[in-house]
């Protein structure tokens, strides 16, 4: 009999998920595919916004049908904690339903960061793919048009960053939700490993052999060759990938590969930050109100406050 997950990762994107994930898989007691972000609940809102550069082909990789989700779950043994990396089901709540339908109210695992750091993190994403060609504050000027003409959501770079209604409607939709942040998980990886074993019910004192590998670290790189083959986005990578998966055993390989051509990773511009201090600053103290640590995240958020 096929087990399907009892817990999402679900999201924010670019806010540690695949580290987390990384962790996760290793686990004896943890059974995760090791395809991440499958997205197979918000395949049918994202699978309609293809307008953006390299939109189509991205898109191609999602999961579109129950029955190709599932079968990922063919695997699974003993494992007490099943469970799907997705990092877009958060930013969709209107799948919060399907997803407590088709999984019987999966517990639910969410990462936050501070959210200038995530949008522009997701901006250099798409910006050292090729794909994004504007300045960091033209990008975020241009969010709302993109909208309008169907780029896929990892365009969204304020949207995506805005947690706090998003947390309260998980929080209203699922009976156990825990809320992490990739500051927290990056200083201190073992304590909240071991408060996320505990939330899904699994041994506390494992420590997996990968904790010291950074994932996603991020930066820009030399444009050339090697460089294109690794970042660039293709329909072949998509076929390889989905054979393949690269997250845990091929990804830091791939890290060390392209290190040897990074260059200076580009900074957030101080007129970029000024606006999205301004943007943010109503959802940041709303969360810190809820109780999620925003200690290390950008003071400004803060001041003059009221």
């Amino acid at each position: 009999m096929i087990k399907p997950p009892n817990f999402i990762l679900a999201g924010f994107p670019k806010c540690g998920t695949t580290s987390l994930f990384a962790y996760l898989e290793e686990h004896p007691e943890i059974f995760i595919p090791k395809r991440k972000e499958m997205n197979y609940f918000t395949n049918h809102i994202i699978s309609k916004l293809t307008e953006g550069k390299g939109d189509k082909i991205v898109n191609d990789y999602q999961v579109s049908s129950w029955d190709e989700y599932i079968n990922y779950y063919t695997s699974v043994k003993k494992e007490i904690a099943i469970g799907d990396a997705s990092p877009s089901y958060i930013n969709f709540p209107s799948c919060f339903d399907e997803i407590n339908k088709k999984l019987n109210n999966p517990k639910v695992i969410i990462i936050v960061r501070d959210p200038i750091k995530r949008a522009f993190s997701n901006y250099l994403h798409l910006y050292k793919k090729g794909r994004e060609t504007l300045d960091f504050y033209s990008a975020i000027q241009e969010e709302e048009k993109r909208k309008t003409l169907n780029y896929s959501p990892f365009w969204y770079y304020k949207k995506h960053s805005l947690y706090y209604d998003k947390i309260v409607q998980a929080k209203k939709s699922f009976n156990e939700v825990l809320i992490l942040t990739q500051e927290e998980l990056k200083l201190n990886s073992k304590q909240v490993l071991k408060k996320v074993y505990d939330f899904l019910e699994v041994n506390n004192d494992f420590v997996p052999s990968n904790l010291d590998t950074t994932y996603n670290a991020g930066g820009v790189y030399k444009k050339n060759l090697i460089t294109q083959i690794f970042t660039r986005d293709s329909y072949l990578k998509n076929i390889i990938l989905k054979k393949l998966p690269m997250v845990v055993k091929i990804k830091p390989l791939k890290d060390k590969i392209l290190k040897n051509f990074q260059i200076s990773t580009p900074t957030i511009d101080l007129e970029s930050e000024k606006f999205l201090v301004e943007y943010f600053k109503e959802d940041v103290i709303k969360l810190s109100e809820l109780g999620i640590n925003t200690a290390l995240w950008n003071e400004k958020y803060f001041s003059n406050k009221g």
